[in-house]
């Protein structure tokens, strides 16, 4: 049978629509479980007394999040939204990305969550009062179904973003030094503990885009290949004797973990992104 005369499947846009609205709310009322059994763990193995009890009231405030279905941080971030659209999928109904929007706007809307996007950044900065648009990537993959990840993402986080172009010559070492004085330089902005993601390899914007995806990886889940995996824990080693600690208050836990993703690389360059979530790792996704 030729490819073109399989049947495809069609998906209508309100479908998505109302996933997108469901994922917003949940990704904020719920922390995944992987995160919350990470706080749990920290709050055992952090040696700082002020430490542990920022760690257990951080818990805590997870917990009544979920209880009370209401927001776990009062920054209800920018909507990020990932798409891997089967490639047997023909959309129906409209726009996939005008979904997507009205998705988020009635899912900030229906879910109380705070509105934080605003247009003309560097000047009038008004907010678009529905936290649209979404930043939406989209990748096209086998088969018939589409998988939908809602990130919300907190400022503070975010804005301790970095990027690194070192020459080949700066090896590994390179990369835990830039990682390294990335973490020790943001300090308490991002809300510690955090997940470090890092992407390593392509292009400048090839690799914030492997760090931001990274964070979305379960903490405590390495990366598949063991040399990855080798520097992933030094990294986390080396953060976590910074002394940063819970909230920027002191400690042994100044991450839950490091997630590193790679991508071959120009022959002349060694790019090295740094993308930082803090520690309401917020996240949701659904197949469609």
């Amino acid at each position: 049978m030729r490819y073109e005369e399989i049947k495809m499947r069609e998906i209508n846009t309100k479908d998505i629509t109302d996933v997108i609205a469901r994922l917003c709310y949940e990704a904020n009322y719920f922390l995944p479980d992987d995160v919350l059994n990470a706080l749990r763990m920290a709050s055992q193995a952090e040696k700082s007394p002020i430490g542990r009890e920022t760690l257990q009231q951080i818990i805590k405030n997870a917990e009544m999040a979920a209880k009370e279905q209401i927001a776990i941080c009062q920054d209800c971030g920018a909507t990020v939204v990932y798409l891997e659209v089967g490639q047997d999928v023909h959309i129906t109904g409209g726009y996939l990305y005008d979904a997507v929007n009205e998705g988020v706007r009635q899912g900030y809307e229906k879910g109380f969550l705070r509105k934080s996007m605003v247009s003309r950044p560097f000047s009038a900065r008004q907010n678009t009062k529905d936290n649209t648009p979404a930043i939406i990537h989209t990748d096209i993959v086998p088969g018939n179904n589409i998988k939908i990840t809602v990130v919300p993402k907190g400022g503070g986080s975010e804005n301790m973003s970095r990027l690194f172009m070192l020459t080949p010559s700066a090896g590994r070492n390179g990369i835990i030094d830039a990682v390294t004085h990335a973490v020790d330089d943001a300090g308490s902005n991002p809300c510690p503990p955090i997940i470090v993601g890092v992407g390593i390899g392509g292009t400048a914007e090839k690799a914030m885009e492997l760090a931001k995806k990274s964070i979305l990886r379960k903490v405590g889940e390495y990366n598949s290949d063991t040399e990855v995996a080798e520097l992933e824990r030094e990294l986390l080693k080396r953060i976590n004797n910074l002394g940063i600690g819970p909230q920027g208050y002191g400690g042994t836990v100044t991450a839950l973990s490091v997630n590193i993703e790679v991508f071959p690389a120009h022959i002349a360059s060694m790019p090295v992104a740094i993308n930082i979530q803090c520690h309401a790792a917020r996240h949701k996704e659904a197949v469609i």
